[in-house]
């Protein structure tokens, strides 16, 4: 027993550690507008008499918010190292570098993953009743996936703001293609709960489980494109 405890408290303190550097002390900042974000959209849904929400519309609601929390960390996180002085360190032991980025990784997405369902649980409180399971599951393929290119940008650019920059052009661009490539398996935010009614059920599960292979693949490749660019040791220090 005690040292399942110890455990817990190493975890925590890893999780702890690992924010703080990731999200430079503004970890709470970043949740309370993902929040505040939810309720502002959430509230205008609620008082407009013309909406009929539905979960197509919780979809996009929770999509903002997930988008926001999973933004700075992949874009600074890199950046944040070098001001923490970590990169030297990381740098210093051999194939440290990857644990630890695989690490944050994973940390950055089961957090997300679970404000994502919390979230989730609140739609179904205020808006429309949803799986938030589900929900959360569904949200979490073009939100890890984009997170997952703000890594690998930010391996490549090796600076925060010029990532960033790049982010928003590429989320303008997806935004925008969304509308060109519509209900199809090529668009990045397609809706999974937005069933079209020009397709069947089978047709429109089979669309859907492509897309999200799609965006697996993805996500994984530019993760390991991003692994890949830290062993450049001298373009980082």
């Amino acid at each position: 027993m005690v040292k399942l405890m110890d455990l817990f408290k190493l975890g925590y303190k890893i999780v702890s550690y690992n924010l703080k550097i990731i999200f430079a002390n503004k970890f709470f900042y970043f949740l309370m507008a993902a929040f505040a974000i939810f309720l502002a959209i959430a509230s205008i849904n609620l008082f407009d008499v013309e909406s009929y929400p539905d979960e197509s519309t919780v979809y996009y609601l929770l999509l903002f918010p997930g988008l926001l929390l999973i933004f700075y960390p992949s874009a600074f996180g890199i950046q944040n190292d070098m001001d923490s002085r970590m990169i030297e360190m990381l740098f210093g032991i051999p194939n440290y570098r990857y644990k630890v980025w695989l690490v944050r990784l994973a940390i950055i997405y089961i957090m997300v993953l679970v404000l994502l369902f919390i979230l989730s649980l609140l739609s179904t409180l205020i808006l429309v009743p949803v799986s938030a399971l589900n929900m959360s599951f569904q949200l979490m393929f073009p939100v890890f996936f984009l997170g997952a290119m703000g890594f690998m940008f930010s391996t490549i650019i090796r600076n925060g703001n010029g990532t960033a920059a790049v982010m928003v052009i590429i989320g303008l661009i997806v935004w925008i293609s969304s509308e060109i490539f519509g209900q199809s398996e090529w668009n990045i935010f397609l809706n999974p709960f937005d069933l079209p009614s020009s397709y069947s059920a089978p047709v429109w599960l089979e669309m859907i489980f492509y897309n999200r292979l799609y965006l697996s693949i993805g996500t994984a490749l530019a993760i390991l494109t991003g692994l890949y660019k830290l062993q450049l040791r001298e373009k980082f220090i």
